[in-house]
């Protein structure tokens, strides 16, 4: 059984989303996220594809939303008679990105097959000592 703990809540809440908004037919895309730093990398995998006609990255409401649309023909014509196949079909995939990422400073790229997008996360303000505070009587 998959290791849980490395679970995020849109890992386990997008199937209920797709649920609920009626998207039971299309397919999700498979992701791996991780934290590199405190930058959110999300890499999936989309082998055969174009990245310029095939792939729509968005972002939305402090959401990462990744679709892709991959279309597949063959024809073989030999003696014996002509066959054609065709395939096709769309992906998608939301992901919640870190609190207060600027959608303006989210990227991607597209190598061998994966995508990866990255969105930097605003560095948190360090963390106070914790102070007393003097109460003064009147």
């Amino acid at each position: 059984m998959a290791d849980l703990s490395k679970w995020t809540p849109s890992d386990v809440l997008e199937p209920f989303r797709r649920f609920l908004e009626g998207d039971l037919t299309q397919p999700s895309i498979r992701v791996e996220q991780f934290l590199d730093g405190s930058t959110l990398v999300v890499r999936a995998e989309l082998p055969g594809i174009d990245p310029e006609t095939d792939v729509d990255v968005s972002v939305a409401d402090g959401m990462l939303h990744i679709k892709a649309e991959r279309e597949e023909k063959s024809e073989h014509q030999d003696k014996y008679g002509y066959r054609t196949e065709f395939r096709y079909g769309s992906l998608s995939r939301s992901v919640s990105l870190p609190p207060g990422s600027r959608e303006d400073d989210v990227t991607a790229t597209y190598t061998d097959g994966v995508l990866e997008v990255r969105a930097p996360a605003p560095e948190q303000a360090p963390a106070t000592e914790k102070r007393k505070i003097r109460i003064n009587r009147n």
